[in-house]
């Protein structure tokens, strides 16, 4: 099989379209676009994708398009939570495919975690930071992976706990804050059994919007200004998370949008008592956020494998 030159990954999550480039060759990241695309919107009531969802979809893709250069490379589709759980996932694929061109592949929640988990070791690496063990936390729109490396093992499972689904389900942060301990008593178990088996891991790594988003306030940065180098690395304490979203809140609205994004203040806020909760199941009172999540793994393992079908 040829080997690919270049890989384009796209990641619909539920909240999010993100998509990088990939030069095989030289293992850079060459091109990257980011939209809000509100996937998951009205799914925890209605149990569907709207087809006003699938509209910002579809032009978030042609956007990228104009942004990414696609021609001559191999594009890599996978799409996550909000598609997995929706009742017309067939449909709304097969609309965005004849669309767009670009087919997504629905992954598992441990397909998911394995992809992650790549773009964050690779990330680590390069950071050079080492750690013989880590828990990687990647707190998604409509789900939140919890993954145990300890080197020559690998440990994880999907939860269907994220911040759209959360947001959504609950009127206010309050309400959040008092359901949250119950909404993640599984992942407090599943973290306590590991934990039992395996040991304490040596250090926490959290990926995904909410983690970056807290660091990118912490680093004096907003959505305009994000920059995934100055994130990449970036040590936030537990308490740093209430200083940050008391200082969200505070804002007026506009400035909250600037700060994190149009459509996205609500979702952060309730994304940080997530965020809040997974430091205490985990045990730790520090974590190094990073930037790079699935769209990162699955460019990755295209250019390892040079693997043209789906995933």
């Amino acid at each position: 099989m040829l080997e690919e030159k270049y890989v384009i990954a796209l990641d619909l999550g539920s909240n999010t379209l993100r998509v990088t480039k990939l030069e095989c060759a030289t293992g850079k990241f060459v091109a990257e676009f980011e939209k809000i695309v509100k996937t998951a919107d009205m799914l925890e009531s209605t149990g569907v994708i709207h087809h006003e969802a699938v509209d910002r979809v579809i032009y978030a893709i042609e956007e990228a398009k104009e942004k990414v250069d696609f021609s001559g490379a191999s594009v890599k589709a996978v799409t996550t939570e909000a598609i997995r759980q929706a009742l017309n996932s067939e449909e709304v694929l097969a609309r965005i495919a004849k669309e767009t061109g670009v087919s997504f592949g629905i992954i598992s929640g441990e397909e998911e975690a394995e992809l992650t988990l790549l773009a964050v070791k690779s990330r680590l690496e390069r950071l050079h930071l080492a750690a013989r063990n880590f828990v990687l936390v990647d707190i998604g729109g409509g789900s939140t992976e919890l993954i145990f490396y300890y080197g020559d093992e690998t440990i994880s499972k999907s939860f269907p706990v994220g911040i759209v689904t959360i947001a959504q389900r609950y009127e206010t942060l309050s309400d959040i804050e008092k359901a949250l301990s119950k909404e993640m008593f599984d992942l407090q178990m599943f973290c306590a059994e590991v934990y039992a088996t395996k040991g304490k891991t040596e250090a926490f790594i959290a990926t995904a919007g909410t983690p970056t988003t807290v660091a990118a306030m912490k680093l004096g940065l907003n959505y305009e200004t994000y920059d995934a180098k100055k994130v990449n690395g970036t040590s936030l304490k537990e308490d740093e998370l209430g200083f940050y979203l008391k200082k969200l809140l505070a804002m007026p609205f506009e400035e909250r949008e600037t700060a994190v994004g149009t459509g996205r203040s609500d979702l952060i806020a309730a994304g940080i008592l997530i965020f809040k909760e997974v430091y205490r199941i985990v045990e730790f009172e520090s974590c190094i956020v990073i930037d790079d999540g699935l769209r990162e793994g699955v460019a990755l393992k295209a250019c390892a494998n040079s693997y043209t079908g789906s995933f």
